[in-house]
């Protein structure tokens, strides 16, 4: 769950940041990008660029206060924005390529998606390995 936090409080960060100023022209050929389906299909596995820091994690019900109060900041901000053009405002991601801030507000939905999918394998997973503990 700090990993869900982390990355959205970063693109959250990042997008303010992009919003401070005038947005840039792209050229066309940069504003291809990978489909968001990647991300929730897991198909492609990636390693984190975030570290992983047990200082991030906590007790669980103060980590799931956190993520409500990022999350209520993300919905926010899509309140306060509602208005505007946000496809003009792009950020490069390492992987996926140049999203505009629809993409990467997509992003945190299909990351979620992504964590969620992996938390269900998992689970799945569980029983099997408790059961050849247990041998």
């Amino acid at each position: 769950m700090g990993h869900l936090i982390t990355v959205e409080r970063a693109i959250l960060r990042n997008v303010d940041k992009v919003l401070q100023k005038p947005p840039r022209a792209l050229p066309f050929y940069k504003r291809f990008h990978v489909p968001m389906a990647v991300v929730e299909l897991r198909l492609i596995r990636r390693k984190s660029p975030i570290p992983t820091d047990d200082q991030i994690l906590g007790e669980k019900e103060a980590m799931l206060a956190e993520l409500r109060e990022v999350r209520e900041r993300t919905l926010a901000f899509i309140e306060e924005t509602m208005e505007r053009d946000l496809s003009k405002y792009t950020i490069l991601h390492a992987f996926l390529g140049t999203l505009n801030i629809y993409g990467w507000l997509q992003m945190i939905a299909s990351h979620e998606v992504r964590h969620t999918k992996q938390l269900q394998e998992i689970a799945a997973a569980l029983p099997k390995v408790v059961a050849n503990l247990q041998k």
